[in-house]
């Protein structure tokens, strides 16, 4: 697969390749032959390190194999790599969470991701009878404690469930919330390209069958893609706005007017007066940014900017 890659594409020198996997399918050895092909990036899918979370999450790593695979990491000669954490989980109490938080700053990564759980309906999880959930009050008191925590060990907020280091924040992650182009390869692969979203085939054997059938080329590539949407205007001024003010550095006045050729004020004025009186939205020197209270409701308050 890096073979083709860089067959296929120019690789800049500093190109930040990323590979996600979980604890359970790695080793040492395993780390070393990614590093070997040009993998400079892990993120590790840990969730946690308590073996009654990892039982209830479906995990088929235990804590102790966690906590290797993150030692074998840096001996593996990594320096940029991240860990996933959930919090929220059915029976999960704050003393936990900063269980799991203090273990994860004990090994240093330079980023880390903490995501809150949600149960999707119709997964399997939610057909699951579970200890109840955290209540909206303890969930904001583990989300207050991870910055907190985190903060104090280095490790800054950058968007709403992502800290960093200075210099070790996501580049992918930060290009698809400021909306840069992006191209997924292969079955199922999301994909953001001049303005267009579109999704690969989910079906294997279609999928397969068009790619190396003999109409091969003449189907390649629009024939392989699905969900094909092209955003309007308003549409991107959406995604600009409820995907910016995801990040702390929040967005850009004069970055706006450059893409849409209407002012922020114009488009947004009265949604950001009504945030900014009531202390959830900040403004400095052209930026708008969500306030720790903003953050905490992020998902109420991006409704309104929606058109």
């Amino acid at each position: 697969l890096m073979d083709t890659i860089r067959s296929a594409f120019c690789l800049l020198k500093d190109a930040e390749i990323t590979l996600e996997a979980n604890p359970g399918t790695l080793d040492l050895r395993s780390l070393r032959a990614l590093r070997s092909l040009g993998i400079n990036r892990l993120s590790l899918g840990v969730q946690s390190f308590r073996d009654d979370e990892l039982r209830l999450l479906g995990r088929i790593h235990t804590a102790r194999e966690a906590l290797d695979i993150c030692h074998a990491v840096r001996e593996a000669g990594y320096d940029n790599w991240s860990l996933d954490l959930m919090s929220g989980l059915p029976g999960q109490t704050l003393s936990a969470w900063r269980q799991n938080l203090e273990t994860a700053v004990s090994l240093a990564p330079p980023h880390l991701s903490a995501y809150s759980l949600i149960i999707e309906e119709g997964t399997p999880f939610a057909a699951m009878e579970l200890p109840p959930l955290p209540t909206e009050e303890e969930d904001r008191a583990m989300v207050e404690e991870t910055q907190t925590l985190l903060s104090a060990c280095g490790l800054a907020r950058y968007e709403i469930s992502n800290y960093a280091r200075p210099g070790f924040e996501s580049r992918h992650n930060t290009g698809y919330w400021t909306g840069h182009d992006y191209l997924g390869l292969g079955i199922g692969a999301a994909s953001y390209v001049a303005g267009t979203r579109f999704r690969n085939l989910t079906d294997r054997g279609r999928y397969i069958e068009l790619l190396t059938g003999k109409n091969a080329e003449s189907v390649y590539p629009d024939g392989l893609r699905e969900d094909i949407q092209v955003l309007s205007d308003r549409d991107r001024m959406e995604e600009f706005m409820f995907l910016g003010l995801r990040m702390t550095a929040g967005v850009s006045a004069r970055d706006f007017e450059s893409r849409f050729g209407r002012s922020l004020r114009e488009v947004y004025g009265p949604v950001l007066d009504r945030h900014l009186a009531t202390g959830l939205l900040r403004e400095k020197d052209g930026r708008f940014s969500l306030t720790p209270e903003g953050l905490d409701v992020s998902n109420a308050l991006m409704a309104d900017y929606l058109f």
